[in-house]
């Protein structure tokens, strides 16, 4: 790219003073590419620390949450198909995957917006706030299911009200 700069024809030239083509020219002759960039340290310009690599958190993270998506569909029908609370094991699994799925992308929402290196106090504070509501929602969950009509009756409730 340096080097297309400093050959584009003069209409390019002119945005760049003498001293600004000598500065490229060094650049370009004497650091060698490093793939991603260059690695600054000890400035505010520090790189983002990957995480170790991990066949959870790649691929495999992915697939999983994708079958989750795929699965609330056929569960839901047969809860609507179902309708009754003589199913524990539908409910149990519905809720269930009904929390994990809003807990994933939750956490993806603030993993994307309210990075930890950008937000150092509010990003962890949301992060375990999303951790112990979504516990608090699992346990509400157990004790609709075990303790109400369950949540095939209540979605069977609600399309009929």
């Amino acid at each position: 790219m340096i080097t297309s700069i400093l050959r584009a024809p003069s209409l390019n030239r002119a945005f760049i003073s003498p001293v600004g083509r000598n500065a490229l020219r060094s650049l370009h002759s004497s650091t060698p590419y490093v793939p991603g960039g260059p690695v600054y340290r000890g400035s505010v310009n520090d790189p983002t620390t990957f995480p170790p690599p991990s066949r959870t958190h790649g691929s495999y993270h992915w697939a999983f949450e994708r079958l989750l998506a795929a699965s609330l569909v056929p569960m839901t029908a047969a809860a609507f198909v179902t309708s009754g609370s003589s199913y524990p094991v539908l409910d149990g699994l519905l809720g269930i995957s009904l929390v994990m799925h809003s807990h994933i992308g939750f956490d993806s929402m603030l993993v994307d917006y309210l990075h930890p290196r950008k937000f150092p106090f509010l990003g962890p504070l949301m992060t375990w706030t999303l951790r112990t509501a979504t516990l608090g929602v699992l346990v509400g969950i157990y004790q609709f299911n075990t303790n109400d009509i369950g949540l095939t009756e209540l979605i069977a409730k609600v399309w009929h009200a």
